[in-house]
């Protein structure tokens, strides 16, 4: 059997985290057994559905490196095919009409929890004449579900699970309006599509029950099931955005590396062994159903932050340069030319062992590439005005006296120049760091110099000491 995984957002919203892992872990499970992995937008909520979340989780998904291998579904577009299942089942006797008016509804399931029964429908129209039906009701399609006996899934996740056929009401397939329901309109996609597997939030394991009735009215096989347990926040409780949750395009905005959320995310509820970092090819080669634990993970920013951090010191300076580029054009206002590009790889080795996101990288860099004058920091700004004037005039004319400009070089001749002059080094060089960056922390001040080169170095140092 050739493997076939989807993912079906609905268009609401961004796409969150739990969503995120659901995609990865369907374009996982395909990838690993060379099937393939479709992309289906539930969108039938016209009202809530909007073209910019589509457009998001589409963007979304790219970013993540999560390819679909068709063209994307639109679940509206396939309502006449929802509506001829619903008549099919309801040629076949899988399926009845019901006029119960909403008035009714409401007083079956006040009835049903005053007499502490579950509030669901009681079948009052299952097996009456439609020549009763009342004038000028609009009926509803409802499925004639079995009442006796149980349904079972059988899921790679939760295990054997059994739901007793009573607690299952006969659902609406087809609404009074003829617009199909969720539940309806699923299984036709799915069947429709050749889902093999199914993996999704155990939110939907009541669900699969509802809809495996379909598939037996229908004579359609039924899928595997494999049902995630849901990510709750570290408190235990079920995630929110006070927990750091945010959708997957606001972590690029903050600077995280699509590897690391990935990585982050198959870690969370899936494991190998002790494995914590895991590449795309490994994940690939590993990832399996059974791997997937039944207790809900716990989102931690903190570990996904330590993920990135790992991520940007492996990242080669050429891949970083062009993700932090247009970052600091953006605040520059301007574009790069051939030097700044130059430079910016030069900056890239002295600062990706320190910085945690691609946002941090950026602001960390930016000085290289501002004009003279800039902006000086106060805890810079108190270093320049604590230094000697006099001394700090010797020492540029050091600088630019010396044959070498490259770091280890410059380091010696400042050292000799503090030891001479009775300073401890870093008496000079905080000065001269706060001259050349505008700011009190920066790369280590030699590698600032050699970075800058001769001339740019001198016109900033004498900016603070004419």
């Amino acid at each position: 059997m050739s493997v076939v995984t989807r993912f079906a957002p609905s268009p609401t919203g961004f796409l969150h985290i739990g969503g995120a892992r659901t995609a990865l872990f369907n374009w996982l499970y395909a990838r690993h057994n060379n099937g393939r992995f479709l992309l289906r937008i539930e969108d039938t909520d016209r009202e809530r559905s909007t073209e910019a979340a589509i457009a998001a989780i589409f963007d979304s998904l790219t970013w993540l490196g999560l390819d679909w291998d068709e063209e994307p579904i639109f679940q509206s577009h396939r309502q006449d095919r929802h509506t001829e299942v619903a008549h099919a089942m309801l040629d076949a006797g899988y399926a009845y009409l019901c006029y119960a008016s909403p008035e009714e509804l409401t007083e079956m399931r006040e009835q049903a929890r005053a007499e502490g029964r579950p509030p669901i429908y009681d079948g009052r129209w299952r097996d009456r004449d439609p020549a009763e039906a009342p004038a000028g009701v609009d009926p509803v399609v409802r499925l004639k579900a079995p009442r006796e006996g149980e349904t079972v899934i059988r899921d790679h996740v939760q295990g054997e699970i059994r739901i007793a056929n009573q607690q299952l009401d006969d659902m609406v397939l087809l609404r009074a309006n003829g617009t199909p329901t969720y539940m309806l309109a699923v299984v036709v996609d799915d069947h429709d599509s050749g889902i093999t597997h199914i993996v999704r939030g155990d939110d939907h394991l009541t669900n699969a029950a509802r809809q495996t009735q379909i598939y037996q009215a229908m004579d359609w096989p039924v899928p595997e099931f494999a049902h995630v347990p849901l990510i709750h926040g570290p408190d235990g409780a079920k995630l929110s955005k006070r927990h750091g949750a945010l959708g997957a395009e606001s972590y690029r905005d903050e600077g995280f590396l699509p590897e690391a959320l990935c990585n982050y995310l198959l870690r969370l509820g899936w494991s190998h062994g002790d494995d914590e970092i895991i590449s795309r090819d490994q994940a690939i080669e590993w990832f399996d159903l059974p791997g997937i634990g039944r207790s809900p993970a716990r989102f931690d920013i903190a570990k996904l932050t330590s993920l990135n951090l790992h991520y940007i010191k492996a990242a080669t300076p050429q891949h970083l340069a062009g993700l932090v580029r247009p970052m600091i054009e953006q605040c520059l206002g301007n574009t790069f030319d051939a030097a700044a590009e130059e430079r910016l790889l030069a900056v890239i080795p002295t600062l990706q062992e320190r910085v945690k996101t691609l946002v941090e990288l950026a602001d960390n860099a930016l000085f290289f590439f501002q004009s003279r004058p800039f902006e000086i920091e106060p805890k810079a700004a108190k270093a320049l005005a604590g230094a000697d004037a006099e001394l700090m005039g010797r020492l540029i004319d050091a600088l630019a006296d010396t044959a070498s400009w490259q770091a280890a070089d410059l380091e010696a001749l400042v050292r000799q120049f503090a030891e001479e002059n009775g300073l401890g080094l870093g008496k000079a060089a905080q000065p001269l760091r706060a001259a050349l960056t505008g700011r009190s922390v920066s790369p280590p001040v030699f590698d600032v110099l050699a970075i800058f080169g001769r001339d740019e170095c001198l016109a900033r140092l004498r900016d603070a000491w004419p």
